[in-house]
């Protein structure tokens, strides 16, 4: 609304008109009677302003910052500095010029800052992000909202279609009526009919009774029809006629019911190439892309990944009471992903994630194999020698054994040439144990060539932890 606040009549009279006569709603205000409380109860409001009794214009425009002005004539000028002051007009007034500011004070009503803040604190939880891709998406949605218009949103699978289908229904006036999504992919051709529309009793063999389809749920609501692109052609034959005269009947029914619904469709399909393979009515695409979102894929939102995890780790801990943290390269890895999946995609690594690693952190070398971008040495501790012999000793002569199977003591003795009795005189341990595990690692070696990695295997200890033993006892093949 453009409200004009100028003492001189005829020309506030005559710039209204100009307005007036493009469709640009307008109404005059007098000083008199003008207050800032006046300015709340417009939405986006736009001030001219001009010849003011008091000379009180540059307090003014300072009280009202959120608020765009246009001044009317030279002697406001010096008021051009002032940084919500987008334009001065001067007469005759030209057309051309007064559009063109017109359209300026709406982008600085739409860029105002904290502005995308309150419009997420209405939106359904799911649409996080920061991109400019998700920003423009939000403006679209607070748009179109407002409004009963059909919407069509694209995009690939998995990109959270029916979240901005959410935020639609959740910030339009039919908010409080039901929103109702339906998968048309999922459902028979056969049975999508009945599904829509619902059915009379004995309308088909199993119809026991009466029943009442999704358009009928979703009356004073939003219906959201999924994966549009899946109805089959004489099914788009009827939708269309619903939403060209908004009444339909049940199936094996007389009786019209009116479609008090919002529409709100969505596809990852090419619709256009679909209508010229003959695959997609082309009156039906116009009827639904009356107002058309694109929804960005994950990787060209690549710097919103840090945002989505929260959000996913948030929602998965609410389910299992786990959660997990990942490490600042982690996110840069799974930044370079290209997510062929998106946000689906990501949710199910997250879940994975914290199966593997509940109340954990995650670095790059606990990612799968396909989400590591970055080469990082994994991190392998170093422990005390003494709690490495202990490790060894126990698995020397622990392995298997019951101390509770006497039976099976007994026969492991019988069955062994050596059992390692202590002599009389008594041994070094430190240094058998040692001679032991040269003996053994030697073996292994031997046996595998020297491959570190398939004798580590047979050994059972970590690769590094036997090149370091190796060269402790000086074992290389050299």
């Amino acid at each position: 609304m453009v409200l004009i606040l100028d003492n001189n009549n005829n020309r506030a009279i005559g710039f209204s008109a100009s307005l007036s006569f493009v469709g640009q709603a307008n109404e005059l205000q007098h000083e008199a009677d003008f207050t800032l409380d006046k300015i709340t109860k417009y939405q986006e409001p736009i001030m001219v302003l001009g010849a003011l009794n008091d000379n009180s214009h540059e307090d003014l425009i300072k009280s009202l910052p959120a608020v765009p002005f246009l001044l009317v004539g030279e002697t406001l000028r010096s008021l051009l500095t002032l940084p919500n002051v987008i334009g001065l007009i001067t007469e005759p007034f030209s057309q051309d010029v007064t559009m063109q500011l017109l359209h300026d004070c709406q982008q600085y009503l739409r860029m105002l800052p904290n502005k995308d803040q309150k419009v997420k604190s209405k939106v359904f939880d799911g649409l996080v992000g920061e991109t400019e891709a998700v920003k423009n998406v939000r403006f679209l949605i607070s748009q179109v909202a407002k409004t009963d218009a059909n919407v069509l949103i694209l995009g690939e699978s998995g990109t959270g279609k029916e979240v901005v289908a959410r935020n639609v229904h959740l910030l339009s006036k039919r908010a409080q009526g039901p929103f109702v999504p339906v998968n048309c992919g999922a459902i028979p051709g056969e049975l999508l009919e009945s599904e829509l529309f619902g059915h009379e009793k004995g309308a088909f063999t199993g119809a026991i009774s009466a029943r009442k389809g999704r358009f009928e749920l979703a009356q004073d609501g939003t219906l959201f029809l999924d994966e549009i692109g899946d109805m089959p052609l004489q099914m788009q034959v009827k939708l269309l006629r619903v939403l060209q005269e908004r009444t339909y009947e049940r199936v094996g029914g007389t009786k019209p019911i009116q479609a008090n619904v919002r529409v709100i469709a969505a596809t990852h399909r090419n619709l256009e190439n679909m209508i010229e393979e003959g695959k997609f009515r082309e009156d039906l695409f116009y009827r639904l892309n009356v107002f058309p979102i694109e929804n960005p894929s994950l990787a060209e939102r690549a710097d919103d990944i840090g945002l989505l995890l929260k959000e996913l780790t948030r929602r998965v801990s609410e389910q299992t009471g786990n959660t997990v943290q990942f490490t600042d390269r982690a996110v840069e890895s799974l930044k370079s992903h290209q997510w062929p999946g998106n946000i689906r995609e990501l949710a199910n690594l997250v879940e994975r994630m914290v199966i593997m690693f509940p109340d954990k952190v995650v670095d790059v070398t606990d990612l799968p194999n396909k989400y590591r971008y970055i080469e990082v040495d994994a991190y392998e501790p170093e422990y005390p020698e003494e709690l490495l012999e202990k490790d060894a000793f126990n698995e020397l002569f622990s392995e298997g054994f019951s101390e509770d199977d006497e039976s099976y003591q007994e026969d492991m003795i019988a069955t062994q040439p050596d059992p390692g009795l202590l002599p009389e005189e008594g041994i070094e341990l430190k240094e058998y144990l040692a001679e032991l595990e040269i003996s053994l690692i030697s073996q292994a070696l031997n046996r595998y060539d020297y491959v570190v990695a398939r004798a580590a295997e047979i050994l059972g200890v970590r690769r590094t932890t036997l090149v370091e033993k190796m060269k402790k006892y000086n074992l290389n093949r050299d």
